[in-house]
């Protein structure tokens, strides 16, 4: 294989398997399109609306999204050239009204270790020499090779009626993010703030004035599906986020503001915002949206739509992405003596340790949508987070926490590391059994980073139980605080493939270094 082209027998060979197992529909496709939805008709020729993205990308294959402006199918070309010299092409699915006119899909082949150019285009259903124009994105692939890894996390995309502000492009941070070129960027929740309607403007304590982008999904708390998929869609109106988006594949998880503030699972509002109050009719049009509207690949093992899952990067990385929002129990004290698979569920807990146990990357990075041991009230007596406060023994979904730190002793896995988002600052946890009620565990660091454009607050109250201590905090010294106060955070994690070192770096919104810590990998 030369370095300006793709390996072009593993992809035909990709596409003639997904040929055969798709009937006939090229390399996977994500959703189906719709039978029997009349067509849009409009002139022209189609186009995409909303930029390109990529997502997962992990043994040799990525999942492309990108939305059009009418019934189309979208096709991708392939190349390692940013030329698009030797490009290989690639039938997506076809996109309809049932889908928002998203579409998303597999391509397989892609060669390790490499920088991978793809150009996305709409083309039209009926004549297939219509095709309206490319729209470029760009992905990186690990794995082969042992080589250097970079990749960037945070979460919590406009919240507390903070917008996109087109006098920053859109989202302040994504700027500086984009500069750090990363291998992909781990979202950890709070993609979008379905419950948090925005004004246009918004009074900065300086005199000055914070203008948002608004659209009129944006102007209400979500509840139909539509209201939920314009979330998103407002997002990609972002010219720098959509942009990033581009460059940089993702990987995504969700927490609560995919659907609203702080919600379990058989929850009924309380909140007069909301005609639809019943928490998992707006949780299952909200799961549906964010599968339109996010690349994430079909791989998690759950039977129910989670999607926790296990991304290989290559032998220096192993990248866990838990959901600890699906099978959440209610926010009571959260200190229950009896475990009840109140954060992970029975079956994830199980997957996550065997899956831990079986992975033989140097390093295990587990994605969590909250911390663990930050103590987040939900009003005033019950708890939202893992942690209650309580310094004893582990109680109520301290509980599943304790079984798999657990777990990971047993199985002698000294390189786990967490990360997080949620609490909207940023810190560095170090956890021991010296300084815990509960001993079962080998020491461990916890990284919290954000939020990417929302209110900062902080810091929060540490739990005792797992005997964390805070050795870096950074947070507002006012709550809710904006972007334009600067406190909007995001982390990177950088492994060296020649001494396989893991450098956690804490960034402000600018991408300065606020704080940095090397941790050397120990043997099993």
């Amino acid at each position: 294989m030369t370095s300006g082209e793709i390996d072009r027998r593993t992809a035909v060979r990709s596409a003639a398997l997904a040929a055969l197992t798709t009937g006939g529909v090229l390399l996977g496709g994500g959703p189906a399109s719709a039978r029997g939805v009349p067509a849009l008709v409009r002139r022209g020729r189609p186009e995409l609306t909303h930029g390109v993205q990529a997502g997962d990308v992990h043994a040799g294959q990525a999942t492309l999204w990108g939305r059009a402006d009418r019934p189309a199918r979208l096709v991708a070309e392939i190349s390692r050239d940013p030329s698009f010299r030797r490009a290989v092409t690639v039938q997506g699915p076809r996109v309809t009204p049932e889908t928002d006119l998203t579409g998303q899909w597999a391509v397989r082949g892609l060669p390790p270790g490499s920088d991978v150019h793809y150009r996305v285009r709409a083309v039209d259903l009926h004549d297939p020499r219509r095709s309206g124009r490319p729209v470029a994105g760009r992905l990186r692939t690990l794995g082969g090779s042992r080589r250097d890894v970079r990749f960037l996390w945070s979460g919590d995309v406009a919240g507390q009626g903070w917008g996109a502000n087109p006098e920053y492009g859109g989202y302040r941070i994504a700027d500086a993010m984009a500069r750090r070129d990363a291998d992909f960027f781990l979202c950890s929740g709070d993609t979008v703030y379905a419950d948090g309607p925005l004004q246009p403007t918004v009074a900065l304590p300086d005199g000055r004035t914070w203008r948002n982008l608004v659209t009129p999904e944006k102007e209400k708390v979500a509840e139909t599906l539509a209201e939920f998929r314009g979330q998103y869609r407002y997002n990609l109106e972002a010219d720098n986020w959509r942009a990033f988006l581009a460059s940089t594949a993702q990987v995504t998880q969700w927490d609560d503001h995919e659907v609203t503030n702080n919600w379990y699972p058989g929850e009924v509002l309380d909140d007069p915002r909301y005609t639809e109050r019943r928490v998992d009719v707006l949780a299952s049009r909200a799961r549906r949206a964010f599968h339109d509207y996010v690349p994430v690949a079909e791989i998690s093992p759950d039977r129910v739509g989670r999607v926790y899952r296990v991304l290989h990067q290559g032998p220096l990385l192993d990248v866990f992405v838990l959901d600890m929002r699906t099978r959440k129990d209610p926010n009571t004290a959260n200190d229950e003596t009896r475990r009840d698979g109140g954060v992970l569920g029975e079956e994830q807990t199980r997957w996550l340790v065997r899956e831990l146990r079986a992975s033989r990357a140097t390093w295990k990075v587990i994605a969590a949508d909250l911390p663990i041991g930050l103590v987040v009230p939900d009003g005033a007596a019950a708890q939202e987070g893992i942690a209650q406060g309580d310094p004893g023994a582990p109680l109520g979904r301290e509980q599943d926490v304790a079984r798999v730190l657990t777990a990971l002793q047993d199985a002698g896995i000294r390189n786990h590391v967490w990360l997080t988002a949620d609490v909207h600052y940023t810190a560095a946890h170090h956890y021991s059994p010296d300084r815990a009620s509960y001993q079962r565990f080998d020491p461990f660091w916890e990284f919290v980073s954000g939020p990417l454009n929302a209110g900062a607050f902080g810091p929060n109250a540490l739990d005792d139980t797992f005997g964390p201590r805070a050795e870096f905090v950074s947070a507002p010294p006012v709550a809710n605080t904006g972007p334009a106060g600067g406190y909007q955070f995001f982390g990177e994690v950088e492994i060296d493939a020649r001494t396989r070192a893991l450098t956690v770096t804490l960034r402000d919104v600018e991408g300065r270094g606020l704080y940095s810590r090397t941790l050397e990998a120990q043997r099993r």
